[in-house]
């Protein structure tokens, strides 16, 4: 039998348990996750600062209502396979002040994202 990679097959979209699941097993940490638009581009940020932190300003309600809202977003933009793939083979570690950054295509649904 072949497996069928035909594009119209749905990816299965990224939810936030196990994004922090990914996370924790990559880096031993729940960092944030961010949006961030410059120049018409959109990027998604694996930001230094995480939920075990101390001076992190998030509780654990906040922080997974903060990475469904993030995770809401590139799933309507079909990018929840690249950043599936991204997470879990990207080399960098987040270190303080340099967070990881993806651009992200969005396969032409970007610009209602885009302000």
């Amino acid at each position: 039998m072949v497996a069928d990679h035909s594009p119209s097959k749905e990816a299965r979209p990224l939810c936030v348990d196990e994004v922090i699941d990914v996370l924790r097993s990559r880096w031993q940490a729940s960092y944030d996750l961010q949006l961030v638009t410059r120049r018409r581009r959109m990027y998604l940020q694996v930001m230094w600062a995480y939920l075990e932190q101390q001076s992190f300003p998030l509780d654990e309600p906040a922080y997974r209502s903060h990475m469904a809202e993030v995770l809401e977003i590139v799933n309507r933009i079909g990018e929840a396979e690249t950043v599936r793939e991204w997470l879990l083979t990207t080399r960098d570690k987040p270190r303080l002040g340099k967070a990881l950054s993806l651009q992200l295509q969005g396969e032409g649904r970007l610009e209602e994202f885009l302000i």
